[in-house]
């Protein structure tokens, strides 16, 4: 059914991070030819990121995405861009209150600061609209530091500890955890994970299908939630290569 639909009828919704690009690297331009010359025609499209908006210009070359995606949903959805426009955001430092808030940075920097790793570099939080990243080797690591580092957390399990620690000390917080990328993870109110823009999409427009395309589909990855979602469909892959499988089969490129 989806290659027949019309392109007003079909949404595509894209996680950026394994899916469109390798992790923390630009887009190809072999990839752009077939995407735009190919896919946009065909469906409406969106991207729906754990990163902020200026990460999203870095890997998919700059600002023209605002005009090349009909949606760009930042920070799991919590801005909303239609058409080039910012339509609405939402803040994680009015829903939790400064007091809570600052009780969980404390902990976090007491954690880090004697968590023991083969490096640290600098900014282990970044704050952003809707949510905080943690980043335990810290996001200011060269891409050599990167890549060891997600081979020490896939051997010694850094974030997925830290995470439990977590879970527990502010069991009473309106919290959740997600894990994202190669060194970092994502710290929410409950419900706005990437099925947030979700909300947005239902509220305002009305697909006959939504496709989701995405990487970390496993429990406790940031596409989890949307991809099990009962409105979409969802499509696990692995490389942008896998994308584009996909893609020419259910639209029959």
């Amino acid at each position: 059914m989806t290659s027949e639909l019309k392109r007003e009828e079909l949404l595509l919704l894209f996680d950026v991070d394994g899916t469109l690009t390798m992790p923390r690297t630009s887009v190809t331009q072999e990839f752009e030819d077939f995407f735009y010359g190919k896919v946009k025609p065909r469906a409406t499209v969106g991207i729906v990121g754990g990163s902020d908006l200026e990460k999203m210009f870095e890997q998919l070359n700059g600002k023209k995405i605002l005009k090349e995606f009909d949606f760009v949903f930042p920070e799991n959805g919590l801005v909303q861009i239609e058409k080039g426009e910012e339509v609405g955001k939402q803040d994680i430092i009015g829903h939790l209150g400064e007091p809570t808030l600052q009780k969980f940075l404390n902990f976090v920097l007491r954690y880090l600061s004697e968590l023991e790793l083969p490096i640290k570099r600098g900014t282990f939080i970044e704050f952003r609209n809707g949510m905080m990243n943690i980043c335990p080797i810290g996001r200011q690591c060269s891409r050599a530091e990167r890549n060891m580092f997600a081979a020490y957390d896939d051997e010694h399990q850094i974030r997925k500890k830290m995470i439990s620690v977590l879970k527990n000390e502010f069991h009473d917080v309106d919290l959740t955890y997600s894990i994202g990328g190669q060194i970092s993870f994502d710290v929410f109110p409950k419900g706005w994970d990437k099925t947030y823009c979700l909300r947005h999409i239902e509220k305002y427009h009305s697909f006959k299908e939504i496709h989701f395309f995405g990487d970390k589909t496993e429990a406790g990855g940031n596409d989890h939630e949307i991809f099990n979602d009962p409105r979409t469909i969802g499509h696990k892959v692995a490389t942008p290569d896998d994308t584009v499988r996909i893609l020419t089969e259910i639209l029959k490129l």
